[in-house]
């Protein structure tokens, strides 16, 4: 006999019941504290279940707003407190409750730290793993317990509106940091990692067919995935975009199949916000457990589906123990103290974030004039600095959309220098003025350019009528009586920018570039700090500057940071996470508005490889402001896809300073990357110190998938202990695979 059928016209939830989690009569509680004393993980969720009503379970599957109320709450401002989707206070369940990210939590007032790609310019998975917990507190203190920033997508063209939003172009640098931030997030919330799969196009993102092979999914977009399920992870949200014809929110194939039959992941997978899908009961089948973030194609569809056989009860159940399994998890583990209030943009997150920007700063070029390296600065050597640029003095942490902070202050250029240097003379020159820039470069002893991005070039994407498309209205319940759907645009206006998206040009605007050059002809000792998440072509001007430094968006504290940087407060340590070419003709195919695009294994540095073009900076290139030198590496441990190697680090300058040890894997195999990084570390040494450093690495990216199979790609291969991608200065050793 067959259950019966619920509607779902109106909310289930009584508003007279006050049960919650913290309540030690509820029967949620009582499972954590049972798990906590010892009960199996999965016979407690089973039990948890059997206490459900049909309704219940239903609504644990999609968010807890009705649709059109949520779209209200967005328009006032995304995400300003917890996104709540299934909770049932009958029963204590806490539900998913959602704060977005990555650069911090979205939610009130919160600690803007650098953007993803810079903090893995990093190279420093210790310290992301710090930011997160930092991220975990802050969000706990404000009710949340769900963290959808674990932003893991690579960035397969530099031009990716959302690039900031993660960490680099290589699989293993995206793995690692995105496991280190989970480890971090989950001392106080569930960590969610995004956007499953092949999401890196932003104008084009609800409409665009991502086409790949087995072996582009599994050797190069997948990988990191992978790495952060074994970690550990809680969610994984699916992306916008379809994967081989089908979208990836109902994409059988990538939920049931890879992510949970061949990773064996346990966690919850969830949708991308309002459009991750397009039939309700084919997500459900698919593996996709939760409709975020409101209630809408399920609470109108799943009824009828379940009527009509079109999904089981038993599918329910699967998608309703898996999201219930995650929060008791979550719960009975090991959890920090519940943090107060205060810890929101507190005085340790401002200093982390301070740290975090300082380190990611990459210097590209520091030539000498007069005989010595522009940089660093010192007081007793400037006594006056001509600050450049219209974003010398403007706030600019990043892209407006979805990941955006609310930082109750940010640091600008021109505040870090007031608050550290206050005895420079200080001149200024802001507005897009080639000639007033070099009237005001000529006064001073060094001159710094503040030039790049802003969320107007690139970032977060619902442009012009995309919430009108009638595919997408199609999704929407029913309007309601005397709505104008123009309304809608206030939502996306919220949720994403009309402005921004993928960006149109990897080259400066073409004002900067002039004032650069005029900035340069006035003054030799020029400095340009150079705003963006991707790679920046520097051609046309490179070479008539000095001194380049990379600054990225960098948080609530980027101008004191800028400012510890340039004046060797701190060393300039960051390295790229990824390569920059001479020209955009070395990239791979981009349409930003595609409707279908495939995608192969060539691109960035592996990519300028292959085709034997010359980087303008490789991957992981960076300069400090003293010398290294890495020898002896040698193989010390191997154990199936994982090496350990050691190597001597040493400091061959007269400055502290802090490296960053790169092992890569060299092979010469058909149709296979010729160099791929395998791990990284960086160090801290004083001038002439010497350390033997011990560097995990793993040699998946060694493999070739072949028939739902790995195999090495060759017999032989050498690893590199280099300062970046292809260091002819690298030590060296071999090591059989075969």
């Amino acid at each position: 006999m067959s259950s019966p059928i619920i509607t779902r016209k109106t909310s289930i939830m009584p508003t007279s019941q006050t049960d919650s989690f913290h309540e030690t009569t509820s029967s949620f509680y009582e499972a954590v504290n049972i798990i906590r004393q010892g009960a199996d993980l999965d016979a407690a969720t089973e039990q948890l279940l059997g206490q459900l009503t049909q309704d219940e379970k239903l609504w644990l599957l999609d968010g807890d707003s009705d649709f059109w109320v949520g779209i209200a709450e967005m328009s006032a401002g995304y995400n300003l407190k917890p996104i709540v989707m299934g909770e049932i206070k009958r029963l204590g369940i806490p539900g998913l409750r959602f704060s977005d990210g990555p650069r911090g939590v979205v939610m009130g007032a919160s600690t803007a730290f650098p953007v993803s790609m810079a903090r893995g310019a990093t190279w420093d998975v210790e310290m992301e793993e710090r930011i997160g917990v930092a991220i975990g507190r802050e969000l706990r203190a404000q009710g949340g317990n769900f963290f959808g920033g674990v932003c893991i997508n690579l960035p397969r063209h530099p031009a990716w509106g959302r690039a900031q939003e993660t960490y680099g172009e290589d699989p293993i640098l995206l793995g690692e940091f995105g496991a280190a931030l989970v480890r971090g997030v989950q001392r106080n919330a569930m960590a969610v990692a995004k956007h499953y799969a092949l999401n890196s196009m932003e104008n084009a993102r609800f409409k665009v067919d991502v086409l790949a092979d087995e072996q582009t999914l599994h050797e190069a977009f997948l990988p990191h995935f992978r790495r952060v399920v074994e970690e550990g992870v809680d969610g994984i949200m699916t992306s916008y975009n379809s994967v081989n014809g089908e979208w990836a929110g109902q994409n059988e194939t990538l939920l049931e199949g890879t992510l949970r039959s061949e990773w064996g992941f346990e966690g919850v997978t969830i949708t991308d916000f309002v459009s991750g899908f397009r039939d309700a009961g084919l997500s459900l089948r698919a593996g996709l457990d939760v409709e975020a973030p409101m209630r809408q194609q399920r609470a109108q569809q799943l009824p009828e589906d379940l009527e009509s056989g079109r999904v089981s009860w038993e599918h329910v159940d699967r998608a309703a123990k898996r999201v219930l399994r995650t929060q008791l998890r979550h719960y009975a583990s090991a959890r920090e103290e519940e943090p107060a209030k205060e810890v929101i943009f507190c005085s340790e997150h401002r200093k982390l974030a301070r740290e975090a920007a300082a380190t990611s700063m990459v210097l590209l070029k520091n030539d000498a004039v007069d005989g010595t390296p522009v940089l660093p600065l010192g007081p007793e050597k400037t006594n006056s600095v001509a600050l450049i640029g219209r974003l010398a003095n403007l706030p600019n942490t990043g892209d407006h959309g979805s990941s955006s902070v609310r930082s109750p202050e940010v640091v600008t250029a021109l505040e870090g220098l007031r608050n550290n240097v206050p005895e420079a003379q200080l001149f200024t020159s802001f507005e897009d003025d080639p000639k007033a820039a070099a009237a005001t470069a000529k006064k001073a002893e060094v001159a710094i350019v503040v030039v790049g991005y802003t969320a107007e070039d690139e970032g977060e994407y619902i442009g012009g009528d995309s919430m009108l498309d009638p595919d997408i209205l199609a999704l929407f319940p029913p309007f309601p009586e005397g709505m104008d759907p123009s309304n809608l645009m206030g939502a996306a206006g919220a949720m994403g920018s009309t402005v921004g998206g993928d960006r149109a040009s990897l080259r400066l605007r073409p004002v900067d570039e002039e004032i650069i050059r005029a900035t340069a002809a006035a003054n030799p000792k020029t400095v340009v700090v150079v705003v963006t998440a991707g790679a920046v072509i520097t051609e046309s001007w490179r070479d008539t500057v000095p001194a380049m430094l990379v600054g990225w968006y960098s948080g609530s504290e980027g101008g004191n940071a800028l400012t510890d940087v340039l004046y060797g407060k701190a060393d300039a340590s960051g390295r790229l996470p990824y390569s920059i070419p001479t020209t955009e003709e070395h990239l791979p195919y981009f349409d930003r508005d595609a409707t279908s695009i495939t995608y192969d294994r060539w691109f960035g540095q592996r990519l300028l490889d292959r085709d034997g073009h010359n980087p303008a900076f490789p991957l992981g290139y960076g300069l400090s402001y003293t010398t290294f030198d890495i020898s002896d590496l040698t193989v010390t441990q191997i154990a199936a896809d994982r090496v350990t190697v050691t190597t001597q680090v040493t400091n061959t300058g007269e400055r502290a300073g802090r490296h960053v040890v790169q092992l890569y894997g060299s092979i010469e195999a058909e149709d296979f990357p010729r160099r791929v990084l395998l791990g990284f570390k960086p160090v801290n040494l004083a001038p002439g110190e010497t350390k033997t450093m011990e560097v995990a690495g793993s040699l998946r990216p060694l493999q070739r998938r072949t028939n739902g199979r790995f195999e090495w790609a060759a017999a032989d291969v050498v690893l590199e202990a280099g300062a970046y991608s292809g260091d002819p200065k690298a030590s060296e050793t071999s090591l059989r695979l075969l």
